[in-house]
């Protein structure tokens, strides 16, 4: 059994469709240039409201990554 270390960021996602996008979009970005996530945590939510309607959602998350062999 192989030991795991994880490195772990902090990513701000937004979308001005839903909660669901913001993190993927964030997720999808990451991995443009981070190898190896394995998992993300929801840290917030928030939300920008115009004339009584949503209007842009926007997630704080903690993702994590293996650490690659030395």
């Amino acid at each position: 059994m192989s030991d795991h270390v994880y490195k772990v960021i902090e990513l701000v996602g937004s979308s001005e469709t839903s909660i669901e996008d913001a993190i993927q979009g964030a997720v999808e970005r990451a991995n443009k240039t981070v190898r190896n996530l394995r998992w993300f945590e929801v840290l917030e939510t928030r939300g920008q409201i115009e004339n009584g309607k949503v209007q842009h959602y926007q997630v704080t998350l903690k993702v994590g990554f293996t650490m690659e062999g030395a």
